[in-house]
């Protein structure tokens, strides 16, 4: 297994209420050039959290920090306008809370970010440290 000092939090860029698949989000990397889904979890709208690429493999989901880090994406992230916009329903704000949980758990030193702390991009469209803090990972 890889080291992993890091898990990055990502939205798909999705309009709200949109429902979108791993196979979709899968067809979208592939069409990118990328071998596979980027991402190593996705959190749907029902709340369903669905792998991606498997953990053992590096992602490709943040430049110059994927060789050390786990992808994890919710589906949305913006309005029907295509403007950044925090979707997540209650139950992606729950299983994200509980999929953090557990990976914070697996690798205990890893730090927690939101994509937008690496890129000029407003993804995940919420401020993850303020999650942290309220969830007290």
């Amino acid at each position: 297994m890889r080291a992993i000092d890091e898990i990055i939090v990502h939205c798909t860029a999705t309009p709200e209420g949109r429902n979108i698949s791993v196979e979709d989000i899968t067809r979208w990397h592939i069409d990118r050039g990328f071998t596979t889904i980027g991402y190593h979890y996705v959190v749907l709208l029902d709340g369903t959290i669905e792998r991606g690429r498997p953990e053992e493999q590096v992602g490709a989901h943040c430049k110059g920090h994927n060789s050390r880090s786990i992808g994890v994406a919710y589906v949305g992230g913006c309005d029907k306008a295509m403007r950044p916009k925090d979707t997540r329903t209650v139950r992606q704000r729950a299983s994200l809370r509980h999929l953090l949980k557990e990976l914070k758990a697996k690798y205990p030193t890893a730090s927690i970010h939101g994509h937008n702390e690496f890129a000029e991009k407003a993804c995940p469209s919420f401020d993850v440290k303020k999650m942290i803090k309220e969830i007290r990972l």
